[in-house]
């Protein structure tokens, strides 16, 4: 009788981690589409799952994905078999440096990779630095080269814009731009900055419905500094063995969308008259000829199968955590000298920004074999590991190293060993504490958890990241509402927990009154 509470913690442990863990099953996806950032990708995107399903194959688009480098290193790496892009993204961001002056070195430079591209669709999507008519009329800017004038301008960039070959570094270089009041921001959001006045410039797309909407000016690029940034796929070479039918239905439709057709998908999708989906099954079916119809999803099936998707990341997650960070707090309050650095190594991992951090993370999860975007992505769990770790490591070690000094020396005078001393004196004693820790871990896990859409792992950041891109606030709400229930939920069940099992000579008391 005497171990059966170390029985009991080692039961716990185990149940923790098998809970934990566990994966669920998944259903079987044999082609997987990813898409970039934008309404534009995510319809092209979409297009291609619709033409791999109409092909009898099971496939899963991973929207969103992020920006060029993280999408095409999906691709590289086979956790992606095809996606939208652009010829003169390809020339000056993914091979900057190399000289491909036509679409058969293209083709070359992307077979070193095992990657293929189709024909161009049959539009280009060109940068377009784009003013309010009013604003340029006022200044009587019509060309980039009238900006050298108006030092003074305020422009805002896409962050991935201000960082490439093809953006803000080589367009003020080329056209000896003096701005220097030049910030990062969303792409969408920028539209709405500018139209508020906020800004002076943004970069745009030629096939952005907004230029159109909000009677907005392109600049002419009078020194022909951006290539022609024609539309095609890319896709894996091996495709071609694996499903000969899919890369069939993919080349298909090359040079059936022009940039008007392709404005006005835009322009349905961002005036929220249809999804990406509808609009993409609605053009095959009337341009094209595919019989495809998107599958229809009311809003509360959508919000519960996003709330399943961010349970199961907090689930892999936080579980785990509980297990390795209070393991990591026991042992740094038994060697306390090498347990001041790996309290700092775990306070300092709590520093990184959420979106470096999934980004460094990346490579190392596929180097291991894992994958790290889309459906099951080990990157997102990883991440949302590591900043559950310092309130369960810091409030295990503050717990136990709390204890005083003569409870402990009074355990060992009773005979209790230190495996027995843990699980019957010093647990049960710091559990309060731990619990803080593990409510504090398992809160911030439910909002850090948001972030995984952006690498295409599902949960409630899904709506979220589409209401910001579509400027929709009920979408927004739809992922911001159930994630903050969640959130609430679990602290309660926290709370309960720590009711039902703290000893009441144990449980903190409320503040005495005056």
């Amino acid at each position: 009788m005497k171990q059966r509470p170390l029985f009991k913690l080692i039961a716990l442990v185990v149940v923790l981690l098998v809970v934990g863990l566990a994966p669920l099953p998944r259903r079987k996806v044999q082609v997987r589409v990813g898409s970039k950032a934008f309404t534009e990708s995510v319809i092209l995107g979409e297009m291609l799952r619709l033409l791999a399903r109409d092909a009898g194959i099971e496939t899963a688009h991973y929207r969103s994905l992020g920006g060029t480098p993280v999408v095409f290193r999906a691709l590289t790496t086979g956790e992606i078999d095809a996606y939208p892009e652009y010829t003169g993204t390809i020339v000056k961001e993914i091979f900057d440096g190399e000289d491909l002056p036509d679409a058969e070195a293209i083709r070359a430079a992307l077979k070193r990779h095992d990657v293929g591209m189709s024909k161009p669709l049959g539009f280009k999507n060109n940068y377009a630095m784009v003013m309010t008519s009013k604003r340029a009329k006022e200044l009587g800017i019509t060309r980039l080269s009238d900006l050298k004038r108006f030092p003074e301008l305020r422009f805002a960039f896409n962050h991935e814009f201000l960082d490439r070959g093809d953006g803000w570094p080589g367009l003020k270089k080329h056209y000896d731009l003096p701005q220097r009041d030049v910030s990062g921001i969303d792409h969408d959001l920028a539209y709405q900055r500018l139209l508020a006045g906020e800004i002076d410039m943004l970069d745009g797309y030629s096939t952005d419905a907004m230029i159109e909407r909000g009677n907005l000016r392109v600049l002419e690029d009078d020194l022909s500094f951006f290539p022609d940034y024609d539309a095609v796929w890319l896709y894996r070479l091996d495709l071609k063995s694996r499903y000969p039918e899919f890369l069939a239905a993919l080349t298909g439709i090359e040079g059936t969308i022009n940039e008007e057709t392709m404005r006005s998908l835009n322009e349905v999708v961002e005036s929220r008259d249809q999804n990406e989906a509808q609009a993409a099954a609605d053009f095959l079916g009337e341009q094209s000829g595919h019989k495809v119809a998107a599958a229809a999803t009311s809003s509360y099936g959508m919000i519960l199968r996003h709330v399943a998707e961010h349970l199961n990341l907090v689930r892999q997650s936080l579980l785990p955590a509980i297990v390795v960070g209070a393991a990591i707090g026991i042992a740094c309050q038994r060697w306390p000298r090498p347990g001041k650095f790996v309290l700092a190594g775990v306070g300092l991992l709590q520093t990184i920004p959420s979106l470096a951090l999934l980004v460094l993370l990346m490579p190392v999860v596929a180097a291991l074999g894992y994958r790290s975007v889309g459906e099951g992505s080990m990157t997102a769990v990883v991440a949302l590991f590591c900043y559950c770790l310092l309130p369960i490591v810091s409030n295990t070690f503050t717990g136990i190293h709390g204890i005083q000094r003569g409870t402990i020396e009074s355990a060992t005078v009773l005979g209790l060993g230190p495996a027995s001393r843990l699980a019957e004196i010093e647990l049960p004693i710091a559990l309060p504490t731990m619990l803080a820790g593990i409510r504090t871990a398992g809160v911030q896990n439910v909002g850090f958890a948001t972030l995984g859409a952006i690498i295409g792992a599902g949960g409630l950041g899904q709506p979220i990241l589409r209401g910001i891109r579509l400027d929709d606030f009920k979408l927004i709400l739809a992922g911001a509402i159930p994630a903050a229930l969640l959130a609430l939920a679990l602290q309660l069940s926290i709370d309960l927990f720590e009711r039902l099992v703290v000893p009441r000579g144990l449980k903190r008391q409320p503040a005495a009154r005056d």
